[in-house]
């Protein structure tokens, strides 16, 4: 039995989209598992998550129950012994969730954001939580901007978001629209939602949130009081839009993007972003890690799907050919379709991320379930203009060349590997934000 386990341990080392599913210990006292951390995640897909986990455990009558806390709950199976096995999960927050496993009263933080240079060096003690092991991509999202449901306005860039949001533009007719006074809905201070909204429009612009806006916890009611406002105006998760009306965003020179699947899962459209699991590299719970695997497996990422987020799971799309797409760009899309994924870099770097490294994987999976390992594959490369237009295009190809390495260890024959530079932007060239998701590498099957 020792010698299994071990064996398992080695190959989800080797292949971390691998589910583990050894038989976990049970504690004897208290809580197998303590989730903290972004509401997003832990209103229901990380108590789905965990749900999952207790049933491949083995777990019987799996079922959630509240916590006497607002936006606590309590996930409870049993074994066959009729042993009661709870896995806790509070909601309050991305930065509630550091703050838990600063304090230990966590084993697991979910988060909406990527972790802050402040709380990667006070979290230092427990080990390098940006390492792949800590840092775990379980989904993408969307943040759809919402109206009421007959507000006529269909488009919205991101300098009028911040422009609103900040109280400077304080009339829908100032927009091109009808209705007067806008009233401003937003997540509160905790929340990973109000956290990228304000990193990707707010602080990007030196702007604040206007101190009037209304404040929520729960992205279900802040959806549902927009949609009954005819002037309200609000941010929220993807899966929570509801009965409200999500506009069209425009960020730089980006094509106007609807919050639809295919945009998310590229991360093209210009306000998604990432959910992640972050585990502490000194954490011993097993469970924990058990999760995180779960998280990433075929099982864990249709519970993503099914709770309206973004799977990670590899799909060929068409795209239509159109201007302003290059003509190299055209006559690819004419002949090929685009995988549901961008391949990203670490900050000023021509490495990986952490999200990247696993996706080689679920590419070169995709590629070898549909026989397209041999010269059936171009990558697409590209960069953001900065000063220089010729070093652009000569990164986004070294960009693709470094994709194509990792895909070549795993069996892949490319076809061809091109470089587009700064053309194509899908985000603002004048942050840094924008520059990252511009430098990035798409992956075309023939």
């Amino acid at each position: 039995m020792m010698l299994r386990v071990l064996y398992l341990l080695v190959i989800c080392n080797l292949f971390p989209l691998c589910a583990f599913s050894a038989q976990l210990p049970l504690p004897d006292h208290g809580p197998a598992l303590r989730m903290q951390g972004s509401n997003t995640i832990g209103a229901a897909l990380g108590p789905e998550l965990a749900k999952g986990l207790m049933e491949q455990q083995g777990l019987q009558d799996v079922h959630s129950e509240p916590s006497e806390h607002t936006n606590e709950q309590h996930v409870i199976g049993k074994t066959r012994q009729s042993k009661r096995v709870t896995i806790e999960v509070a909601a309050h927050g991305s930065s509630t969730g550091f703050a838990a496993l600063k304090k230990s009263s966590a084993d697991l933080a979910a988060s909406s954001r990527p972790i802050k240079d402040s709380e990667l060096v006070e979290l230092e003690p427990l080990g390098d939580l940006k390492s792949p092991g800590a840092e775990q991509v379980i989904a993408i999202d969307g943040l759809a901007i919402i109206l009421h449901p007959h507000n006529p306005l269909n488009t919205l860039n991101t300098e009028q978001l911040a422009q609103v949001f900040s109280g400077e533009v304080t009339t829908w007719e100032a927009l091109g629209g009808i209705g007067g006074k806008i009233h401003l809905y937003a997540r509160d201070d905790q929340s990973g939602t109000y956290d990228t909204f304000k990193e990707l429009v707010l602080a990007r612009r030196g702007k604040s949130l206007e101190g009037s806006a209304k404040r929520f916890e729960s992205s279900e009611q802040l959806s549902d009081a927009v949609s009954r406002d005819p002037q309200g105006i609000g941010f929220i998760g993807l899966p929570y839009v509801r009965q409200a009306k999500a506009v069209a965003i425009v960020d730089g020179d980006s094509q106007a993007m609807l919050p639809l699947n295919s945009l998310i899962a590229t991360e093209d459209y210009p306000l998604s972003r990432r959910l992640f699991f972050y585990l502490p590299p000194t954490n011993r719970n097993p469970w924990a890690k058990a999760l995180v695997d779960f998280a990433q497996s075929a099982k864990g990422q249709a519970i993503v799907a099914a709770n309206g987020f973004i799977a990670q799971q590899v799909q060929a799309m068409t795209v239509e050919p159109r201007e302003p797409m290059p003509g190299d760009y055209q006559a690819i899309a004419r002949e090929a379709q685009r995988l549901t994924v961008n391949f990203r870099f670490e900050e000023g770097s021509a490495s990986l991320d952490n999200k990247a490294r696993q996706d080689v994987m679920r590419v070169v999976a995709y590629l070898r379930g549909h026989d397209k390992l041999n010269k059936q594959v171009t990558l697409a490369g590209f960069g953001d203009a900065k000063n220089d237009p010729q070093r652009a295009a000569l990164l986004s190809k070294l960009r693709a060349m470094a994709v194509r390495r990792e895909l070549v260890k795993n069996g892949v024959v490319l076809r061809d590997i091109r470089g587009f530079g700064a053309q194509m932007p899908v985000a603002a060239n004048t942050a840094d934000e924008g520059r990252i998701k511009n430098r990035r590498v798409e992956v075309w099957v023939y």
